[in-house]
């Protein structure tokens, strides 16, 4: 089992998220329902597989949330 917390690629990816949040704040108030949340969201899934991933037996299930995770971040 893997320690999410410990991982440099969660670590990195909650500052992603907080990067885009600090971003998307500046973005106009139109795009609160585009744009701003689509970002906000896809970077947040990033760290979120990432920890689930650890939850599972094998290191196969922990790659195929990390795959997810690399899809949320090409998103």
């Amino acid at each position: 089992m893997h320690n999410f917390k410990k991982l440099k690629i969660w670590i990195e990816s909650m500052e992603l998220v907080s990067e885009s949040y600090k971003i998307t704040r500046s973005f106009p108030k139109f795009e609160t329902y585009g744009l701003m949340s689509q970002m906000n969201r896809c970077a947040v899934s990033i760290p979120s597989n990432i920890s689930e991933g650890t939850s599972k037996n094998s290191n196969i299930h922990f790659a195929q949330f990390l795959e997810h995770s690399l899809g949320s971040a090409f998103e």
